[in-house]
C-alpha cells in the first residue's frame, strides 16, 4: 500500500487533468473527502462544477450515481421506494440512486425542500429510513451537490438544517484569461472528463481518511477555533452563528489540509484560511445587515481581524 501523501498526490494530478488552474478548490474538495464530509459547490453554470464533482469520483474505483434535481423530483426518486411484489405477496424495497459511494445531486437548489430534505438522514448518519425499514449506506458515502446562486430563476434556498450537513462550501470562480485558452485547447478534439480513470482503490481511500486524526493539533489552535466560531453567535451582524459542529468541522479541515501539504501538525494560519469555506454557510446575516452589504463572509473576515492568532511557542 502506497503512503496515504502519495495517493493525495495522485488524486490532485489526476483531477487537475480535467480542472485547470483551481489547485485551492481542488485542495479544499479532497479535503472535505478525507474528513468524511460532504460538499456543496456554488457559483454560476458554466464554471466546471459538475466536471469538478466528475472528476473526484471518476478519479477512485468506487460507485458513482448523478441526481439532476428538478422541481418535479420526489423525495423517493432520491432514496428509494417499496413496490409489491405479487409473486411473494409482500413489499421489496427498490434501493434509489442515493445507493452509492459518490452521490452527484446536481443543481440541489432547483428541487423543492421536500425533495431536498430526502438527503438529510443520508449526509447526517449514512442511511435510509422507508416504511419503517433502516437501510445503511456505504462506509464511504459522500454527496457533491452544485448549486446555482439563489437570485437566478427557479431555485430554492436551502433550508439551514440542510446547509448544516455540507462540510465545506466553495466557489469555484471564473479561470484567467490564460487559463481559458488552455481550457479550449484541452477540448478542441474530446472532453478530458472521458481520459479520467481510477486510481485509487477504497482501501486506499480509506487510508487517507485515517491518516488525518493522526495530525497533530496544539491546544491554542483549538482555542483559536473556539473563538472564532464563538464570535459568530454574539456578532451584531448576524442572527445565527455557528454551532459546534462548526468547531469539529474546522478542525478536521485544518488536520487534512496539513496532510494534503505533507505536515505533521496544523498552522494557524490555515485556520483563517478554512474559515469561510468551513463557517460561511452556517451562519446568516441579519436582513438588515444585507441591506447594508454586509455579508457572512465580510463577518468572518471582521471577526478573523479581531480574534489574535496564536504564536507557535
Amino acid at each position: 500500500m502506497k503512503n496515504p501523501r502519495e495517493d493525495i498526490a495522485a488524486l490532485t494530478r489526476n483531477i487537475e487533468r480535467v480542472i485547470v488552474g483551481k489547485k485551492e478548490v481542488i485542495d479544499l474538495a479532497i479535503a472535505t473527502l478525507l474528513c468524511h464530509g460532504h460538499l456543496l459547490i456554488e457559483d454560476v453554470p458554466g464554471l466546471g462544477k459538475t466536471m469538478l464533482a466528475r472528476a473526484i469520483a471518476g478519479s477512485m474505483a468506487l460507485g458513482f450515481k448523478r441526481i439532476q434535481f428538478t422541481p418535479d423530483l420526489l423525495p423517493s426518486d432520491v432514496t428509494g421506494v417499496s413496490i409489491y411484489n405479487q409473486k411473494t405477496g409482500e413489499f421489496e424495497f427498490k434501493a434509489g440512486p442515493v445507493f452509492t459511494n459518490f452521490l452527484l445531486a446536481d443543481e440541489i437548489n432547483r428541487a423543492t425542500p421536500r425533495t431536498q430534505s430526502s438527503l438529510l438522514e443520508s449526509m447526517e448518519e449514512s442511511q435510509v429510513t422507508a416504511d419503517g425499514n433502516t437501510y445503511r449506506l456505504p462506509s464511504i458515502f459522500m454527496v457533491i451537490a452544485t448549486e446555482n446562486p439563489i437570485e437566478l430563476q427557479g431555485t430554492y434556498p436551502l433550508p439551514e438544517a440542510q446547509l448544516d450537513r455540507f462540510f465545506m462550501r466553495i466557489k469555484v470562480g471564473y479561470p484567467s484569461i490564460e487559463e481559458e485558452v488552455r481550457v479550449m485547447g484541452m477540448q478542441m478534439k474530446e472532453h478530458p472528463i472521458h481520459s479520467v480513470v481510477p486510481v485509487l482503490s477504497e482501501v486506499q481511500v480509506k487510508a487517507m481518511q485515517s491518516a488525518v486524526p493522526q495530525v497533530f493539533i496544539e491546544e491554542s489552535v483549538m482555542r483559536y477555533i473556539v473563538r472564532i466560531v464563538d464570535a459568530t453567535r454574539s456578532h451584531q451582524d448576524l442572527i445565527l452563528g455557528s454551532s459546534p459542529r462548526g468547531s469539529l468541522c474546522l478542525m478536521r479541515a485544518a488536520q487534512a489540509t496539513a496532510l494534503l501539504k505533507g505536515m505533521d501538525f496544523v498552522e494557524p494560519s490555515t485556520i483563517k484560511f478554512l474559515a469561510k469555506p468551513v463557517l460561511g454557510h452556517r451562519m446568516i446575516a441579519k436582513p438588515q445587515s444585507k441591506l447594508r452589504g454586509i455579508t457572512e463572509e465580510r463577518v468572518l473576515e471582521d471577526i478573523l481581524r479581531t480574534i489574535p492568532v496564536p504564536v507557535a511557542k
